[in-house]
């Protein structure tokens, strides 16, 4: 027996605020349903709001209820209790369930703590700095200038392009003069692309190229650029419109770094004097020189936050680093929190969600437009209920199953097969325990510095790169491209995926007009930035889903199969009756609509359609 047709939009459409009630709206197949309820928790104890039918949407019937928002917490849940002639259904924020569901897929609002309306009208665009551009070499490393990992290994001067050792351990060790000049250099460049926003991999002080072992937290690492150059840099992007994040290391710095001295240079280093004032802002063991590394690694000494002046310089002075930065002249839009999952007080994360929480506070305190994003490799799902994070690095609601449908290996390169339905229901299940809000933040990525380049994981496979890429710029959540990805940039795991961008590919690579257009689609429609999604097919081999908001419409078909198939579209579930679909990434025909359509997908092929009313 099929499920009945019930469909919730988190958008304007079918929730908003009125007189301090909350407005909600549902959607049904027009036959065959006999009663709709509200379910609600105000005080923890059931609450059933009937629903009553307002005017009907092309084939659907509408019902309206409102309620007051929770209280006692800043979170409220909600769902949908349908009764038909056969039975009772109930809608989630999954989807159409036979039975009550649990209250972690219940439908989400927070209230009291939402992201920046502006992340979700965003494309990202992830810099690695010293693999983007030289700018200014005469700043650059110079081979043997100084050693790393306790002085047993030189750094190495490379000439840009050159291939980057993946065998030797050398992959930290290695510069190429990347810079924040050359960053600036390339700001027309991203602009003709449709990058509006940059992420930028740390800029501070460190020995290695990665920089994620901090040794002055308040300073442009010098063959980057100047404190003055970043100011500069900052003024130049908002002078465009467009916005800046930086990634915060601050879980761990590095042995190098004043505070602890591994190496010696200084006179009052924790590692050589158990009397050092520095002492308790890590964690040895007595008075010896064992101290706890971040995933045990000796170069990377974990910060202790129970100690109030790691916390006063981090966060919570006036001048903490993390307001510093957020301050003129530099004004950045917001932080990327490295392994903000594993932050708290010595091993096990101890008063994690504190720590998270007292950032967010901070930065919020210093600019409440800023955005608040955390790296999880994994499901983020508690520190995305709005106190905490906006969003996270959506590994495991976007990158692990599209990885898994089109690459066939999940995140520790394992093989995992999956079809379009497990997908799907991947997906769903990934969005529905975040509220709306934060799902529209989340911060999608196909890869990263920290994965292997995906076009290398598909062994170049066009359709299905291109598919990923189409999904990327469609589905729900802020797209971040990793430099180099539109013109092709292969690279293996770390540090292979970090190799230097080809600049002179950029005129020749037929991945940059893709990319282009997809981002030129995704920023002049609003419906793909935050409409609701509705899966329209769901097979093994092909799905469907639109973005809808208002009456802007989006149609996304996804053919994985080889052989070009037609696909069965319900449009009538989208409540449009009339008009037609026009191809956006095609030359094909438009389509007229009708409530039941059929369309033929190339094999292994995306396709992206908008609707014309008119």
């Amino acid at each position: 027996m099929t499920h009945p047709f019930l469909f919730h939009s988190q958008t304007q459409d079918g929730f908003c605020l009125s007189q301090g009630l909350a407005q909600v709206t549902l959607r049904t197949q027009s036959q065959g349903i006999k009663k709709v309820y509200l379910r609600h928790e105000p005080d923890n104890e059931e609450y059933l709001v009937e629903m009553q039918p307002i005017e009907p949407v092309g084939a659907l019937k509408q019902w309206r209820a409102s309620f007051a928002l929770n209280s006692d917490r800043d979170v409220t849940q909600y769902v949908f209790k349908v009764l038909t002639e056969d039975g009772q259904y109930w809608l989630d924020a999954r989807g159409v369930q036979k039975r009550m569901p649990g209250s972690e897929y219940h439908f989400k609002y927070n209230a009291k703590h939402q992201p920046p309306e502006w992340v979700k009208e965003q494309v990202f665009y992830q810099i690695f700095p010293d693999r983007f551009c030289n700018g200014n070499p005469d700043i650059s490393v110079k081979d043997g200038e100084y050693t790393v990992k306790n002085g047993t290994r030189p750094v190495v001067a490379k000439a840009w392009g050159e291939a980057v050792d993946t065998g030797s351990g050398y992959g930290g060790c290695e510069f190429y003069g990347g810079d924040l000049a050359g960053i600036a250099s390339k700001l027309d460049y991203l602009q003709t692309l449709g990058v509006s926003a940059l992420y930028l991999n740390p800029i501070f002080t460190a020995p290695s190229n990665h920089k994620y072992d901090t040794t002055d937290y308040l300073t442009v690492d010098p063959h980057l650029g100047t404190n003055q150059e970043f100011a500069e840099l900052t003024q130049a992007l908002h002078q465009r419109d467009m916005k800046v994040i930086l990634d915060a290391v601050f879980n761990h710095t590095s042995c190098e770094h004043p505070w602890l001295d591994r190496g010696g240079k200084g006179d009052n280093g924790a590692y050589h004097h158990s009397d050092s004032p520095y002492r308790d802002y890590y964690f040895f063991d007595g008075d010896t020189k064992n101290y706890i590394g971040w995933k045990g690694i000796e170069n990377l000494p974990v910060l202790n936050f129970a100690h109030q002046a790691v916390r006063d310089y981090i966060y919570q002075g006036e001048d903490a680093v993390i307001r510093h930065w957020l301050k003129a002249p530099y004004q950045i839009d917001g932080w990327r929190f490295d392994v903000i999952h594993m932050l708290g007080e010595g091993e096990g994360a101890y008063n994690n969600p504190h720590y998270v929480q007292a950032f967010r506070q901070a930065t919020k305190a210093q600019n409440p437009q800023a955005y608040v994003l955390g790296e999880h490799f994994f499901e983020a799902t508690k520190w995305l209920q709005g106190e905490q994070e906006d969003g996270s690095m959506n590994y495991y609601g976007f990158a692990h199953p599209v990885r898994a449908l089109l690459a066939q290996q999940d995140i520790a390169y394992d093989p995992i097969a999956i079809d379009g339905c497990e997908f799907v229901e991947w997906l769903n299940e990934a969005r529905a325990k975040v509220p709306w809000l934060n799902q529209l933040s989340q911060l999608n990525q196909l890869d990263s510095h920290d994965t292997a380049r995906f076009i290398t994981l598909l062994n170049q496979h066009q359709g299905y790169m291109e598919i990923a890429l189409g999904l990327l710029f469609t589905y729900v959540g802020t797209p971040c491209l990793y430099y180099g990805t539109e013109v092709g940039l292969a690279g293996g795991q770390d540090p292979d995926n970090r190799r230097c961008f080809p600049w002179e590919q950029v005129d020749t690579s037929p991945w940059f007009g893709y990319v282009q257009r997809l981002i030129q689609l995704r920023t002049t429609h609003p419906c793909l930035q935050q409409g609701a999604i509705l899966f329209l097919a769901i097979e093994k081999d092909h799905f469907a889903f639109t973005r809808q908001l208002g009456e802007e419409c989006a149609l996304v078909v996804v053919n994985l199969a080889s052989q070009t198939q037609p696909i069965s579209l319900p449009f009538w579930q989208t409540g449009i009756s009339a008009g037609q679909l026009t191809p956006m990434m095609e030359q094909r025909a438009p389509l007229a609509i009708s409530e039941e359509m059929c369309m033929e997908i190339a094999p292994e092929s995306i396709s992206v359609w908008m609707v014309d009313t008119k």
